[in-house]
């Protein structure tokens, strides 16, 4: 058996009955799953943790991310189209490059999506226990949490983060109870968070003062151990803040559940990057020219704080509301991206099959569902979320290395196949998004690429004793 073999590219959309996903989307509900999932906690949280690492040139630190990531979405939105199943970049590794690569990309997209939705809880939890405590001083109700259910325990006091839990298992039962459903409502919710960042722009940009951008890189460009011990630089920042560019790859797991998926991929991959880079750059520029980025680094919710330090309570009070209600559609798009990637490895015969049974009323697989939501929300209590996001991000950059080689492979191995969406220039497009990413990588924690991986080497491990038997490409 070859570790090698391929599914073909004609056999990737048909499917045995009561494991086919259900059409029932369309290029709006995509473009507001790839902004819901893009825009949230990476400019809600990390905008901190990245200018804490890189100071004022954590703006580069985004260009940077954004390029690499325009790379991979122009990418992903050819072969998503050329392949309308679910399974993003694990499918289509399985078509170009065979097996064995497409289980390391699978199993490093279950690490991608499984850290994503717990730290996206956890950045969600911040914003809820400090709306709380506003609540609290503003009302004097007795409404916070005590500390040991606040946080995990890498936190002095801290047990357990009870609220992040909770909101993980909300977006579950969302998700499991139909798709388009959920699709709608973070449609909606996805507005709102547009509104509240509207809102930090139009308060915030006046207040700029260029002094706060000096010096503009105080801790140099490439990767460096800072006197702290912690690795600083604007690379650091955007190996980092990388984070809060992807999740148009969640609109490519959704190819199998959309009604017209040549056109409406292409248009919800590509207008969800384009739409959330422009909100970017502006709130990245508002936050350091408002104010130093030693004030707001280290906070849980740096946009809310930046607000409260300028004297807009109100502003503040507003943002934090909507966060608190609106990120939530992170957790509904990369929960909804897991899940549909074990469905896949599961429908393959990679892991077991059971969890591939789609549930003949709502259309969706529950099974799937509810054990993604059990992994996650069990991290989310007790993680960290700079440490997570981290590692998050290293699943990631190796999803998106994998689609600029399966860019490349297809369009010499299968140049007559219709495509249609054509990246152009695409022998520069996809080497551009895999080196792009291979240099990220090798700008995170090195401690993060050590569990990267262990996590891979336990992945070949489960691989050789049990799923490359039980493939279903084998029998």
């Amino acid at each position: 058996m070859s570790l090698f073999r391929r599914k073909s590219l004609d056999s990737v959309t048909v499917h045995e009955a009561g494991r086919r996903l259900i059409p029932t989307l369309s290029w709006p509900h995509l473009i507001a799953l790839g902004i819901g999932a893009i825009v949230g906690t990476g400019i809600y949280t990390l905008i901190g943790v990245g200018a804490n690492l890189a100071g004022p040139a954590v703006l580069i630190s985004f260009a940077i991310a954004g390029a690499v990531c325009a790379c991979a979405a122009l990418s992903y939105a050819e072969l998503s189209t050329m392949m309308p199943a679910a399974g993003s970049a694990y499918t289509y590794s399985y078509s170009a490059l065979g097996e064995v690569f497409a289980w390391v990309v699978g199993w490093s997209l279950i690490l991608e999506y499984s850290l994503v939705v717990s730290t996206v809880a956890v950045g969600w939890s911040g914003y809820f226990v400090g709306f709380l405590e506003w609540v609290h001083t503003q009302f004097g109700w007795n409404v916070h949490l005590p500390a040991w259910l606040a946080a995990g325990p890498h936190v002095e006091g801290g047990m357990i983060n009870l609220p992040a839990i909770i909101i993980t298992w909300l977006v579950a039962g969302m998700l499991m109870a139909g798709t388009k459903e959920s699709a709608t409502l973070n449609a909606i919710l996805v507005v709102f968070k547009l509104i509240a960042l509207a809102i930090f722009v139009a308060v915030a940009l006046p207040a700029f003062d260029s002094a706060n951008l000096q010096p503009f890189m105080p801790y140099g460009f490439a990767k460096s151990i800072g006197p702290d011990g912690v690795e600083h630089g604007v690379m650091a920042a955007a190996a980092i803040i990388f984070f809060a560019f992807y999740g148009f790859d969640a609109i490519s797991t959704a190819a199998e559940e959309t009604k017209n998926p040549s056109r409406d991929l292409s248009i919800g991959i590509i207008g969800s990057m384009i739409g959330c880079t422009i909100v970017y750059v502006l709130v990245a520029l508002a936050a350091v020219g408002a104010m130093s980025y030693a004030v707001f680094g280290n906070s849980a919710e740096p946009l809310a704080l930046i607000m409260r330090e300028l004297g807009h309570p109100t502003a503040a009070m507003v943002i934090g509301v909507i966060a608190i209600i609106a990120l939530p559609t992170v957790l509904l798009a990369f929960l909804y991206g897991q899940s549909r990637i074990f469905f896949v490895m599961s429908r393959d015969g990679l892991l077991p099959r059971g969890l591939s049974k789609v549930n003949a009323r709502t259309g969706t697989p529950v099974a799937t569902t509810l054990f993604t939501a059990l992994v996650v929300s069990a991290l989310a209590g007790v993680a960290r979320l700079d440490e997570i996001a981290a590692l998050a991000n290293a699943g990631t950059l190796a999803a998106f290395t994998a689609v600029g080689v399966c860019l490349v492979v297809l369009r010499l191995r299968e140049p007559n196949r219709e495509r249609s969406f054509r990246t152009p220039l695409a022998f520069v497009v996809g080497p551009l998004a895999a080196l792009g990413c291979i240099y990220l990588f090798i700008s995170l924690p090195h401690r993060t690429q050590l569990y990267f991986l262990l996590w891979n080497v336990a992945g070949l491990v489960l691989y050789f004793l049990y799923s490359r038997r039980h493939a279903l490409i084998a029998k």
